[in-house]
């Protein structure tokens, strides 16, 4: 499939949501609501949980399944309440010494005018510099879409795996194309611009892991994810908080390339 292909496919009705993922991996659960600021959003779930009695705090961006549910959910664009919901559970599972779990699938924060009233910038650029600095595990699971810095503020991780068709980008390719070509019908060609699919971010070092999506048999997918996770984390828990802090700084150094005391660094990053 076409990168824009695959695009398309994670916006198909039917796919499987960031509740369904929760259902499926984490057992045990306890949801958790509201942000202590401003108010609840529906499209981040939140709670604590076990992965094979393991206890955990899990994060989801829950697109809905119908036109209610949807509404509901702004279609998978979280407000600021709902990126500060997200921080203040992540703060707690630091304190308790939980891993945090995320499930991703937006195409980006909620753009209303009321959503930039209430700080969406500074909650996001909030969630990403703290997640750099979380004293516990993270590990967060592209499912869907993975767009601009709505999915950034719950990638900044140790881990980050993506599902075989999920998509990964710092602008959807019709915002892309319409701000390159002022067309955004060049969409597609904007999606094979930005390479976008989870191949493309495992050869960039960006995602670790890719998961083969089963969804006739979703019990066997969420086995796969599950035993994915339990091994990460197991590993991850194993290292003191210096050094886990420390490989996750080198890890997101890493990315791009940039010129230290006269000598190159980093990988190769997308370019149009």
């Amino acid at each position: 499939m076409t990168p824009y292909e695959k695009l398309k496919l994670t916006r198909q009705n039917g796919r499987p949501t960031g509740v369904a993922f929760i259902n499926g991996i984490i057992d045990d659960r306890i949801e958790l609501h509201g942000d202590r600021r401003y108010a609840e959003d529906a499209a981040i779930i939140s709670g604590i949980g076990s992965l094979d009695g393991m206890p955990v705090t899990y994060i989801a961006i829950e697109k809905g399944v119908d036109l209610a549910t949807r509404m509901k959910t702004n279609f998978g664009c979280p407000k600021p309440e709902g990126y500060r919901k997200a921080l203040r559970l992540m703060k707690q599972a630091e304190k308790f010494g939980r891993p945090v779990v995320c499930f991703v699938d937006t195409s980006g924060a909620y753009p209303g005018a009321e959503a930039e009233e209430r700080g969406q910038g500074e909650a996001i650029a909030e969630n990403i510099i703290e997640m750099l600095g979380l004293k516990t595990p993270t590990i967060s699971v592209v499912i869907g879409e993975g767009g601009s810095g709505g999915a950034l503020a719950l990638c900044s991780s140790d881990r980050v795996y993506m599902m075989e068709n999920a998509v990964y980008s710092v602008i959807s390719p019709e915002g892309c194309a319409s701000i390159l070509w002022k067309d955004a019908s060049r969409a597609e060609d904007a999606a094979q611009c930005l390479r976008i699919t989870a191949d493309d971010m495992k050869n960039f070092g960006v995602a670790e892991t890719i998961i083969p999506e089963n969804y006739e048999d979703f019990a066997a997918t969420c086995a796969v994810i599950k035993q994915n996770l339990k091994d990460d984390l197991n590993e991850l828990l194993k290292k003191d908080t210096d050094t886990l802090l420390e490989e996750r700084y080198l890890r997101f150094r890493k990315f791009g390339i940039y010129e230290e005391n006269g000598e190159t660094h980093g990988t190769v990053a997308y370019a149009l």
